[in-house]
């Protein structure tokens, strides 16, 4: 891995948030892909597969736009073959690439992650930076219902009153405080619990 300190800090905290270091090079159908650093999720994220590109020191091509993409696209197409369910997330770690890579978004979620003060272990001088670094990967981050650092934990009817306000104004209050409390456990107890509650509407005729 790249001893670049935005690479390190992308890696400590998705490794915090439950994600599990992959060693580079590894192989997909007998092909060997090399990545500045790669991780995988577990439990409810055990299908997104995230890849780390240093575009600031351009091991590995980085800094080559066409380059990355094949590399990206090979490994898609990899995936395919195995039967794989991965879900591709590349991360561009450092200055944006020159020149275009709009098309990576075709085969994958593309996330650019820069200007992060940190310190020189790697980590966000302060919680300011901790926050820009989340703002900027937080479609990777699971929902937080219990609170960090100094701020008090959100409730359940926090939780409820924050998902409330973007849902219908007749969804089922029952059904919310359901799903509320099961995302604690993760994706597939939601899934579980929507699987329920539909299997109980079907049942009764009623909506769920």
């Amino acid at each position: 891995m790249s001893d670049a300190l935005l690479v390190q800090a992308l890696v400590s905290r998705l490794k915090v948030m439950g994600y599990e270091s992959l060693v580079t090079p590894f192989r997909v159908a007998t092909v060997e892909f090399q990545f500045t650093a790669a991780l995988r999720g577990r439990q409810g994220r055990a299908l997104d597969l995230v890849l780390v590109v240093d575009t600031s020191i351009g091991d590995h091509g980085d800094r080559e736009p066409e380059r990355v993409k094949r590399r990206v696209e090979a490994l898609s197409r990899a995936l395919d073959v195995t039967g794989s369910r991965y879900v591709l997330t590349v991360i561009l770690a450092g200055a944006a690439l020159a020149g275009n890579v709009d098309a990576l978004s075709e085969t994958c979620r593309v996330l650019n992650v820069e200007g992060i003060r940190l310190n020189d272990k790697g980590q966000p001088e302060n919680a300011e930076a901790a926050e820009a670094l989340d703002d900027q990967i937080r479609v990777l981050l699971p929902l937080d219902l219990k609170g960090t650092g100094s701020e008090p934990a959100p409730t359940s009817l926090n939780a409820m009153a924050m998902l409330g306000a973007a849902l219908p104004a007749d969804f089922d209050p029952e059904l919310l405080n359901m799903l509320v409390l099961a995302s604690a456990a993760g994706e597939d107890a939601v899934e579980t619990a929507i699987g329920g509650a539909i299997d109980a509407a079907l049942a009764t005729g009623e909506k769920p």
